[in-house]
């Protein structure tokens, strides 16, 4: 497995697949062609079909229109054999003799691929000898350590200095978007509902207020993801308000210091990056239980280890907050990150807590492990029909455009 910086990115959204790590692409290909005269980009599967409501198109021209034209070509209906989300890029010398032509995926949580195997430009370094939970899990149980101590064993000293930045950005998210009030972009004419939810909190009883608080958190990382504001990927823009609002409120609401905090994310970006590593955290690829699912997975985790749990405990917390999403699609209205993904986040942000405090009841042992969870998510997405897979053609997205037909008649 990776490095836990290529999981947790600091960054725009409103999506790490259509947004962050399209844009990244652009400007690694401006770099080798910035005496181009003209661009074409071509947009497949669904980065056509949601680009335009995630701003695909834009966060491209942002950075190769300052060196010549754009023309964005897009093909929802050409999905390249690699991944759904492929795009190819053209340079042209003369406006129309090809000067370099490239192809790349952008594979979820704004991380890219060529799609070549060990020659690829994007391999990393591997940094994890262990790559599934249960042989982490065995080892914590045979060394007497914790999930986080097998983080700092495979990372260098230095990536405790990275957390702390990650977890700096994430609360700064959830207080700046406290503070936001107003509508997100779009055609949606959404409403901002972070800073009514935490005002609405404080007047109910403590065993309300503890869901209404942890909504708003998860709230208001979601919508400063939805307009366009800086967030961290966990693992994914469009998942990114569920741990930042976990770890906010049990930050809050008890004396955990920093060190613990960052513990805590450690174990959660573990979790994750064993998602990445054998199945996918993108939505285009296995529908929203890749982003929202995982998502749970890593804050239910985080906070079962902040409150004690053992590492099987915090395995069956981990494995519920995945279970419990299975089959889930990816299905945005509009093509934009807000209906459902932001209330997606907020449950399952409730979800998490509720994972751990199922775990803390038990010994730990349980028939069916997060590996096994994590196989068959995979193996669900890739059954799952492309129509319900980040393409705003089914599921809640269709039921709109129906009702908005219904409407117009």
């Amino acid at each position: 497995m990776k490095s836990l910086r290529e999981l947790y990115k600091i960054g725009k959204g409103p999506s790490s697949s259509h947004t962050m790590g399209p844009q990244k692409a652009a400007k690694i290909f401006v770099e080798s062609n910035r005496d181009a005269s003209l661009f074409d980009v071509i947009l497949y599967g669904s980065l056509a079909a949601t680009g335009k409501g995630h701003m695909t198109d834009v966060a491209i021209k942002e950075v190769l229109d300052k060196v010549a034209p754009v023309n964005i070509i897009w093909r929802p209906d050409v999905f390249l054999p690699f991944h759904p989300n492929g795009m190819k890029f053209i340079a042209y010398s003369d406006g129309k003799t090809i000067k370099n032509e490239w192809t790349v995926y952008s594979i979820g949580g704004g991380a890219l691929s060529e799609g070549k195997g060990e020659k690829d430009m994007f391999n990393s370094p591997e940094v994890y000898e262990l790559n599934t939970m249960t042989d982490i899990m065995k080892w914590c149980e045979r060394t007497g350590r914790n999930y986080w101590e097998y983080v700092q064993l495979c990372e260098d000293e230095s990536l405790w200095d990275y957390l702390s930045t990650v977890w700096q950005t994430m609360k700064q998210t959830v207080e700046r978007g406290l503070k936001h009030e107003g509508r997100l972009p779009g055609p949606l004419n959404l409403p901002r509902k972070a800073p009514t939810y935490f005002i609405k909190a404080s007047g109910y009883k403590q065993s309300l207020q503890t869901r209404g608080l942890v909504y708003a958190y998860a709230l208001a990382v979601s919508e400063e993801n939805a307009s366009g504001g800086t967030i961290v990927t966990a693992p994914t823009c469009g998942a990114c308000g569920v741990l930042p609002a976990v770890l906010y409120h049990v930050s809050n609401g008890h004396e955990f210091n920093e060190a613990q905090i960052l513990h805590a994310l450690a174990t959660a970006g573990l979790v994750g990056n064993i998602v990445k590593q054998n199945a996918s955290i993108s939505g285009a690829d296995v529908g929203c239980q890749g982003e929202v699912g995982v998502a749970c997975a890593m804050a239910s985790a985080a906070a079962c280890q902040l409150f004690g749990g053992s590492p099987s405990q915090i395995e069956y917390a981990a494995e519920m907050g995945l279970e419990h999403h299975l089959g889930m699609t990816c299905d945005p209205i509009c093509g934009l990150v807000q209906i459902p993904c932001i209330e997606r986040n907020a449950f399952a942000a409730t979800r998490a807590l509720d994972s751990n405090l199922y775990a803390a009841f038990s010994d730990g042992s349980h028939r069916v492990s997060f590996d096994r969870v994590v196989e068959v998510m995979k193996r669900t997405g890739h059954d799952i029909p492309s129509l319900y897979k980040e393409t705003s053609e089914g599921g809640l997205a269709r039921g709109f455009k129906d009702d908005m037909t219904d409407e117009s008649v």
